[in-house]
């Protein structure tokens, strides 16, 4: 293995950890943005009011869309041992 296999396996993985996250991560965006908006028209400032929301919708989001963050996991899997099966 030479410094050019381990960077195209760091670059997999990041790929990977950037995709199967995104979801999430645009959900907890996406409702954060709207209780914002949300505490700024009715002038509701308080903090607990955020948290709820956004777990309860990052569990949701988390949940349908597991197959396609399970395939991307499986893909990277199979990437890195393939690799180690042809010997890099």
């Amino acid at each position: 293995m030479n410094e050019a296999d381990a960077l195209d396996i760091m670059q997999a993985a990041i790929w990977t950890i950037l995709v199967a996250s995104g979801p999430a991560v645009m959900t907890a965006m996406v409702v954060g943005v709207a209780i914002a908006i949300l505490q700024a028209l009715t002038q509701v400032q308080e903090m607990t009011l955020t948290f709820v929301p956004k777990i309860v919708s990052i569990m949701i989001a988390i949940g349908v869309s597991a197959p396609f963050i399970g395939a991307q996991i499986n893909l990277f899997s199979n990437l890195v041992f393939s690799r180690v099966q042809s010997g890099f």
